[in-house]
């Protein structure tokens, strides 16, 4: 019988300790983590708004501006479209050409899609090994975005930049860039939605954005459409930001160590040169 009680309080503390691991509190590499983020949120924000300056995050932009169509021609596939193109403009805009699929679904999912595979990414980047996972299905998305664009070429550079940059990172303290990459092209990609609906709806008023075709549609305002999507991008974020918090607790050194024997770096290089 006591034999029997003191299992049982070994296997409650067992779940406490458990409970306590995947709490939501951050440990000091995690603070490190959401410091990161802020600190990306802060610079892409001011980087966004100067003349010129803003240049710089044009390679990022346009990466961002890829998710938003990858976002529109994943989901017109599951609704039966068929996807005919997908073009880049050097004036940091895009465009999606399909036949069929369902309407209130394809155009929602620009803006949300982005969003949702931000969150994913920023889940990720939490983590060494899971941005290492993160980076094939980033490089697989990628190249299926090339095949559906592959008669414009600012969307073939571009995406082989970041593909060429994610194996970059790879090699680069046994992955730990590629954290630190992961969490940028998030952040980027979450609050994408936001600042871009700021802009074409308040600062330039674009006439043709998703949630002006959308409001003429399926009835409602565009800025009201923009709210509501913006809302949703940032709900997002914070579900990131929070799996992220619960799923990965490892210390700096733990995930060092963890990449080390995750596909490390020395296997990669033979699979290359043997490509």
């Amino acid at each position: 019988m006591q034999r029997a009680i003191q299992a049982r309080a070994l296997q409650q503390e067992s779940s406490t300790h458990h409970l306590a691991r995947r709490s939501l509190a951050p440990n000091s590499t995690q603070k490190v983590t959401l410091g990161v983020i802020g600190a990306y949120v802060g610079l892409i924000a001011i980087l966004w708004n100067i003349p010129y300056v803003k240049y710089v995050l044009w390679p990022w932009k346009m990466l961002t501006i890829a998710f938003h169509e990858f976002g529109h021609a994943a989901t017109g596939c599951c609704t039966g479209a068929k996807i005919k193109s997908i073009t880049l403009d050097p004036r940091e805009g895009g465009c999606t050409m399909m036949a069929g699929g369902w309407g209130p679904l394809t155009l929602c999912a620009g803006y949300l899609g982005s969003s949702f595979i931000g969150a994913a990414l920023i889940a990720c980047g939490f983590n060494i090994v899971a941005s290492k996972v993160c980076s094939f299905v980033l490089a697989g998305g990628f190249l299926i975005t090339l095949w559906w664009s592959r008669r414009d070429w600012l969307t073939i550079v571009t995406i082989l930049f970041a593909v060429g940059l994610l194996i970059a990172c790879w090699f680069i303290a046994h992955g730990a860039a590629l954290r630190f990459y992961v969490l940028f092209m998030g952040t980027m990609s979450s609050l994408y939605s936001v600042w871009d609906i700021f802009d074409d709806l308040i600062l330039r008023k674009v006439n043709e954005s998703d949630a002006s075709v959308f409001a003429k549609r399926y009835g409602g305002s565009s800025a009201c459409w923009g709210v509501i999507w913006a809302i949703i991008s940032l709900a997002f974020m914070a579900c990131g930001i929070l799996i992220g918090l619960a799923a990965f607790k490892e210390s700096f050194s733990e995930q060092a160590a963890d990449s080390k024997d995750f596909l490390p770096t020395r296997m990669m290089m033979a699979m290359l040169t043997r490509a």
